[in-house]
C-alpha cells in the first residue's frame, strides 16, 4: 500500500508544501492513501488535474468519494448519513446538474456582471471611506476583504446585508477542518432554515433580485431554491473575501508587483488572474471518482478510484508556467486551474474577477503607503479551513 498522504505542512505560506512540489518533478499522478484506507490518486501536474476536470467519467458525488484527510467532517459515518440537498448542484453530476447550471448561467453572463461594476465601485469606496475614518492600523479582511464580496452577493441573491451575521459565523464552521458533525449540522440546519424563510417572503413579496427572478421562472420548488440559494451564499462571499486578503499579503509581501499593479491601472487585470494562479485557495482537492476505467496521461485510472486534485500544484506546473513559484502579475496567464475547470467551473468567476479588480485598484489607488502593521511571520494563515487565506491582515498607512 502506498505510504504517501495528502501533504499539508507549508514550509512557506504562499507556497505549496514541498512534498507535493517533489512529487510533481517525477510525474503528474501518484498513488496516495485516503484518510480511510482507500488506495487512490494525487493529481500534481497541470495537464493531468485538467484532464480529470474535464472528463465525463468522473463523478463529483460525495456519496461514492473518499476523504484525503482525516477531518471530523470527512468521516466516513458522517458521507454516508449527508444527502446532497435538493438544488445543490456543486456535488452533482449531469444530467442533474446540467439542469440547474442552465437556469443560473443567464444570471452570470459577463454583460450582467459589467452592469454590476458601478454597485461594486460604490461599495468598494464606501469600505475605503470607513477604512480611513477610522484611521490605521486595521483588520484589513473584516473591514474590507470580506465586507465588498458579502455586499454584492447579498444584494445580488437579494438577502438582506444586516443578517449576515449569523450565515458569516456558521460558513466559518462549515469552512473548518476542525469543526464537530454536531457543529456542521448546526450551521448547515441554520443557514438551510432562514433561506427557506427568506425565499417564502420573497414568494410573498418578490424583489429585484436572482433568487426573485428564479421564483417567478417557476422552474425550481422552494426546497430547491434553498439549495441554490445556499451554495450561491456561501460560495459568493467566502472565496472572493480570501482572495482579497490573500492577495493584498501576497502583495504587500512582494512590493515589486504591488508596485506594478499600483502604477499602471493596465496590469490590474492580468495581475488578478496571476493571483488565482500563484495562490490558488482551493488547496485540499477537489476530488473526483471515477465511474468507469479512465486513462489519464498514460495512468490507469480504475472504477470506484479516488482522485484528489492539488490544484496549487497543478497551477505551478513549470511545463505550463515557466517560473511558476514566482509571481509575476505581468505574466501572460492563460489556462490556470483557478476557477476550476469543466462542467463545474466557477459560475460566479466573472463576478469574481469583477470584484477582485476594482477593489485591488482602488486599495492601492487611495492608500499608496498601504503595509503590513505586523510582521509577515505574525499574520495568521488558514491552514485550518477548507479555502486557503488569511484569518486576519493587521495593515497600515
Amino acid at each position: 500500500m502506498s505510504e504517501l498522504t495528502m501533504p499539508m505542512t507549508r514550509q512557506r505560506p504562499l507556497d505549496p508544501p514541498e512534498e507535493v512540489t517533489r512529487l510533481r518533478q517525477g510525474a503528474e499522478i501518484h498513488r496516495m492513501t485516503f484518510a480511510d484506507g482507500h488506495l487512490g490518486w494525487l493529481v500534481t501536474g497541470h495537464a493531468a488535474a485538467r484532464a480529470v476536470l474535464a472528463h465525463p467519467h468522473f463523478s463529483n458525488r460525495p456519496e461514492i468519494s473518499h476523504p484525503p484527510l482525516g477531518s471530523r467532517l470527512m468521516s466516513r459515518e458522517l458521507r454516508e448519513e449527508f444527502k446532497v440537498p435538493p438544488g445543490f448542484f456543486l456535488r452533482m453530476d449531469a444530467p442533474e446538474h446540467t439542469r440547474y447550471r442552465r437556469l443560473l448561467t443567464g444570471q452570470f453572463t459577463v454583460r450582467r456582471m459589467k452592469m454590476l461594476e458601478p454597485r461594486i465601485e460604490e461599495i468598494t469606496a464606501a469600505r475605503l471611506d470607513a477604512m480611513e475614518a477610522a484611521g490605521p492600523p486595521v483588520d484589513l479582511v473584516q473591514e474590507f476583504a470580506l465586507p465588498i464580496p458579502s455586499l454584492v452577493i447579498c444584494e445580488l441573491l437579494g438577502v438582506p446585508y444586516e443578517d449576515r451575521d449569523q450565515f458569516q459565523v456558521d460558513t466559518k464552521v462549515l469552512a473548518s477542518l476542525e469543526s464537530g458533525v454536531e457543529e456542521a449540522w448546526g450551521a448547515l440546519g441554520r443557514i438551510s432554515a432562514y433561506l427557506y424563510g427568506l425565499i417564502q417572503r420573497k414568494r410573498a413579496k418578490p424583489g429585484d433580485d436572482l433568487l426573485s427572478g428564479l421564483l417567478e421562472g417557476g422552474e425550481l420548488s422552494d426546497d430547491e431554491l434553498t439549495g441554490v440559494a445556499f451554495l450561491l451564499l456561501v460560495a459568493g462571499h467566502e472565496t472572493t473575501a480570501n482572495m482579497l486578503g490573500l492577495g493584498t499579503y501576497a502583495l504587500l509581501t512582494n512590493p515589486d508587483q504591488l508596485a506594478a499593479m499600483r502604477d499602471d491601472p493596465s496590469v490590474v487585470d492580468n495581475g488578478v488572474e496571476e493571483l488565482m494562479r500563484y495562490l490558488t485557495i482551493i488547496h485540499l482537492g477537489p476530488v473526483r471518482t471515477a465511474v468507469e476505467d479512465v486513462e489519464i496521461e498514460g495512468t490507469l485510472i480504475k472504477a470506484g478510484e479516488t482522485v484528489a486534485l492539488h490544484l496549487p500544484a497543478a497551477n505551478r506546473d513549470p511545463s505550463r508556467y515557466a517560473d511558476g513559484d514566482r509571481l509575476d502579475v505581468t505574466r501572460p496567464v492563460t489556462g490556470h486551474l483557478g476557477f476550476g475547470h469543466g462542467i463545474h467551473q466557477c459560475l460566479g468567476q466573472q463576478l469574481a474577477r469583477a470584484e477582485m479588480r476594482i477593489a485591488y485598484a482602488a486599495l492601492l489607488r487611495r492608500l499608496p503607503g498601504l503595509r503590513l502593521a505586523v510582521t509577515p511571520e505574525e499574520v495568521p494563515m488558514r491552514s485550518d479551513m477548507s479555502i486557503y487565506g488569511v484569518h486576519r491582515l493587521p495593515v497600515t498607512w
